[in-house]
């Protein structure tokens, strides 16, 4: 009787067995899966303090700062998942290291936000004598991800403004709800002089239409088939054709204000210091190339655009060659106690516009007696703010409206 009995217990130890065995098999291979995503993290993270050497790289260098609460997050859940098994399993405790490190690196930028976020308010508040308010730049929306803030602003695509040379050029129109006559945003877009579009930053184009603004995108004209000054002349059609049916989408021809990122910040404020229009109110700058022959003799290290190549093909050769249209194209040579209100905004580790050519521009338009606001987010690359929820978009957007509200004040004058 006691045969068929050990047979039946024989057969559960065999299945308690089997089980232990697909247990084991199934912790190992998840493990597995833990230390592949710690990698991946990892090399995320790295781009917070390491320069991105090429162009492929460039777009991790770009995001990794501005996501690093996500990276921070998702690197201290694997710490937490780690540890579980870092006694008994060698992929546990290499996970555990890499997403310890990561951790580590994602915290950089957060820790210098606070001290950051203080210092742009003291010099908003010297330079401006404006009071200090709240940053509004907040964490957790960094995990809003990508996703588009409701808005109710009107849209309007593909409004013909000049036709240069025989090329068609056309602007967006983001418009408030309710009556004018509103402020003007005009929005020059970056891309090397070679790239990009007016629906370029449409996130920010709506954000600030919702705010009270008429956004106007503009287009302009392309390198390599098109150099200096195509561009420019485009951007200044644009100016007058904007002044002259300002009434007509009830907008304000009295305050304008003009912004561009990267080579659009340059287009920017070249048509704002060579016009020294009155109807311009302000000037932003983010990122934006100030002395274009300066920039060729000392590229950044590394280089990942080779910024040589994209100014030879954009004003036509080295400096040695067309060293007129280096000087012409230099938003630096035109500065004078006359130029508008400037807000400049720059990443310390920027490596396709230097940050020394923000602080060059700051002191140039200070000694000439012009308004200026210059804010260095420490842990920044180029175009930073192409994550709309990142820590850098945050602080630019919170930044650029306080700065825009005090130079719309009727108060204000220029020299």
């Amino acid at each position: 009787m006691l045969a068929p009995i050990a047979t039946k217990v024989r057969g559960v130890g065999y299945y308690f067995d089997v089980a232990r065995v697909v247990r084991s098999r199934l912790v190992r291979l998840m493990y597995w899966l833990v230390l592949v995503a710690a990698a991946v993290i990892l090399f995320s993270a790295v781009w917070i303090l390491v320069p991105a050497p090429n162009s492929t790289l460039l777009p991790f260098g770009v995001a990794a700062p501005e996501v690093s609460p996500v990276l921070l997050a998702v690197s201290l859940v694997l710490v937490i998942a780690a540890s579980l098994y870092a006694r008994l399993l060698g992929t546990a405790r290499l996970a555990l290291i890499l997403s310890l490190v990561s951790s580590v690196l994602s915290s950089w930028p957060l820790v210098q936000l606070p001290g950051t976020l203080r210092r742009f308010d003291d010099e908003m508040s010297k330079s401006l004598r404006i009071t200090k308010a709240s940053s509004g730049v907040s964490v957790a929306r960094v995990f809003e991800g990508l996703r588009r803030p409701r808005d109710s602003s009107h849209v309007i695509r593909g409004v013909p403004f000049t036709s240069a040379e025989g090329v068609p050029l056309k602007l967006d129109m983001y418009k408030p709800v309710g009556a004018g006559p509103f402020p003007i945003l005009v929005q020059v877009y970056g891309g090397g002089w070679q790239n990009g579009s007016p629906i370029d930053f449409e996130w920010f184009s709506r954000a600030f239409a919702s705010r009270g603004y008429i956004v106007v995108a503009i287009d302009y004209r392309h390198a390599p088939e098109w150099k200096w000054p195509a561009a420019a002349d485009d951007v200044r059609a644009a100016l007058r054709w904007i002044q002259q049916h300002a009434k007509e989408f009830s907008g304000d021809a009295a305050r304008i204000v003009i912004l561009g990122r990267s080579s659009g910040a340059h287009l920017a404020m070249l048509e704002a210091y060579r016009e020294s229009s009155p109807s311009i109110r302000a000037v932003v700058d983010l990122y934006g190339p100030v002395d274009l022959a300066e920039g060729w003799r000392h590229p950044p290290q590394p280089d990942p655009l080779h910024v040589r190549r994209v100014l030879e093909t954009f004003l036509g050769g080295p400096p040695a060659a067309v060293a007129d249209r280096y000087r012409d194209a230099s938003p630096i040579t035109y500065v004078t106690k006359h130029a508008p209100p400037t807000l400049l905004i720059y990443g310390t580790r920027d490596h396709i516009v230097e940050a020394r050519f923000g602080r060059q521009l700051n002191r140039a338009l200070q000694a000439a007696g012009a308004t200026s606001v210059l804010l260095e987010i420490p842990w920044a690359e180029h175009a930073f703010d192409i994550v709309p929820n990142g820590l850098g978009s945050q602080i630019a957007m919170h930044y650029t409206e306080r700065f825009l509200t005090w130079a719309l004040r009727t108060d204000v004058r220029r020299p």
